[in-house]
């Protein structure tokens, strides 16, 4: 027990180092996290220079997720295997390379097996990204580390997508990936010249590697997030991959689960997980995923299809939010130093979530402006950096050596999990949502109505004012109104996802509040 704390001391870095390797792990983790949204505003640009349907180019993302959610878990034991330094500096490398081959593919396919070897490089950088930084700093300072990356993470989603807009519209779709180019390459002398690796213990030979557990984790995982991915668009269980891939998924999660515990060498080492403060940290990291790409994702497409904006301004007007997150992330880091319970700080984080869902739901109209969303994005910066930081000190702060590694790889999955299902069940709720208020809105347009008769034939005369017969003007005029009732349907779609999204972080805020006196304080005995 010893030896492995003194293992674990001797990686902890001071001045210049700490520094460098602080913004080598803070790169690496924004080159993987930016690339996850950076290409949402470039897929009609894709589909338009490849000559690929919708359905085709919407690969571009999925594969991406499916081998970052597949490599995730696995990064523990590949650093144990190739030497933490080794893999980290050939992830970064299989990343780069292959950010140059997606900008050069000449066809949809080829674009989307490029992105699948981009998401297995680009998944062991945010975790291993994590580790680093976390050994790095003594026991004391974890809060302060994780305040360090949570910046990175926190505003990495939000960089996407107006930067993404803003070369797709002054330059074409390859320069969102080639922008990772010359940033990898610094990453890479960076990591061999700073970055060490902690002694694990002897390599496995071929024949002890847990290939089962390989496949039955990428069984489990990759066909879980093929269905989140796909479910709303292909009608979730009435389509029949999508029904078999479920089976496949809950099938391989039993039997990955059961092999871990019986085999001797486990790509996974799920023991870990009896540490209270990691698994807690784990359903809350998988919640706070929820929110942060959620948010992310209903924000663009409201602003984009209600109120008409473009992409680079949709992306702008979540910089505020950023912003807030960023400068909270310090303090809250402070905070954690000094002995304050992150359970505390966790509940106010939900409690912020809530507010701004609950206000956003009150302002939304078919042309609400920039200003108004303001301070309520104010309120959602404010309430993730509560959430973030205090959420992954919590679930790794007890964890010593090797569990570091694995307590993040945990951590990782569940963010990135909780991401696609809170993206599948919005995407769900706005489809079934729409249609339901269009139900309930068409009966307005009724002939015995006065306002909705009066309503039409003003448009109708306006219409033969610009030359239609009377037929033609009464058709336009319907389709008028019809064209009202789908965007008061849409609106109110997004108000009730904003106040269901507020629900669920207010009902988190008990369950926090009951962790156990002390859950979440920085241990601090390992520090000599």
């Amino acid at each position: 027990m010893a030896e492995a704390i003194e293992a674990q001391d001797s990686l902890v870095e001071y001045g210049f180092r700490r520094v460098i390797i602080t913004i080598t792990a803070i790169l690496c983790a924004l080159l993987e996290i930016v690339d996850t949204t950076i290409v949402n505003v470039a897929l009609n640009d894709m589909r338009g220079s490849l000559g690929a349907t919708l359905t085709d180019v919407a690969w571009v993302i999925t594969a991406y997720a499916i081998a970052n959610v597949i490599i995730i878990p696995m990064t523990s034991w590949l650093s144990k295997q190739f030497g933490r330094r080794n893999y980290f500096a050939v992830s970064i490398v299989i990343f780069t390379f292959s950010s140059f081959l997606c900008g050069n593919a000449t066809n949809i396919w080829e674009l989307v097996a490029f992105r699948f070897v981009q998401g297995l490089g680009g998944g062991a950088l945010l975790v291993t990204a994590q580790t680093i930084i976390t050994e790095s700093y003594p026991a004391a300072k974890r809060g302060m580390a994780q305040a360090i990356y949570g910046m990175g993470v926190i505003v990495g989603p939000t960089l996407g997508p107006p930067l993404g807009g803003y070369l797709v519209d002054n330059y074409s779709w390859p320069y969102i990936f080639y922008i990772n180019i010359p940033i990898g390459i610094i990453a890479t002398i960076l990591t061999i010249m700073y970055v060490r690796s902690p002694k694990y213990g002897e390599k496995l030979r071929a024949n002890q590697v847990d290939w089962w557990g390989i496949v039955f984790l990428t069984a489990f995982i990759g066909s879980l997030q093929f269905v989140l991915e796909h479910g709303q668009q292909d009608d979730w269980f009435e389509d029949h991959m999508i029904v078999t891939l479920s089976v496949v998924s809950v099938f391989g999660l039993v039997a990955f689960i059961w092999r871990e515990l019986v085999y001797k060498y486990p790509i996974v080492n799920l023991r870990v997980l009896r540490n209270t403060n990691l698994w807690t940290g784990t359903i809350m990291t998988f919640i706070l995923g929820f929110g942060l790409y959620g948010s992310t994702f209903v924000i663009p497409i409201y602003t984009q299809s209600i109120l008409g904006w473009t992409a680079t301004d949709a992306g702008l007007l979540l910089i505020p939010s950023s912003i807030t997150t960023g400068l909270m992330m310090p303090i809250i880091g402070k905070l954690l130093e000094r002995g304050i319970p992150a359970k505390y700080l966790v509940a106010g984080g939900f409690i912020g979530f809530f507010l701004y869902s609950l206000w956003m739901h009150n302002l939304l109209t078919p042309d609400t402006s920039s200003e108004a969303m303001f301070w309520p994005l104010v309120v959602r910066g404010m309430g993730l950096g509560l959430l973030f930081v205090p959420i992954t000190t919590l679930a790794l702060s007890t964890l010593k050596g090797a569990e570091i590694g694995e307590g993040a790889a945990f951590t990782g999955m569940m963010r990135q999990l909780g991401g696609s299902f809170g993206i599948a069940i919005i995407t769900t709720m706005i489809s079934r949502l729409n249609q339901q208020h269009r139900v309930d809105l068409i009966p307005n347009i009724s002939a015995v109505n006065t306002q909705t008769q009066e309503q039409l034939k003003g448009l109708q005369q306006m219409f033969i004012g610009k030359g239609f017969s009377f037929n033609e003007a009464l058709d336009r005029a319907y389709q008028v109104l019809e064209g009202k009732i789908m965007l008061q349907g849409t609106v109110l779609t997004y108000m009730d996802v904003f106040l269901y999204l507020g629900i669920l972080f207010l009902i988190c805020v008990p369950f926090v509040l009951m962790l156990k006196k002390g859950a979440g304080k920085v241990d601090t005995s390992s520090v000599h």
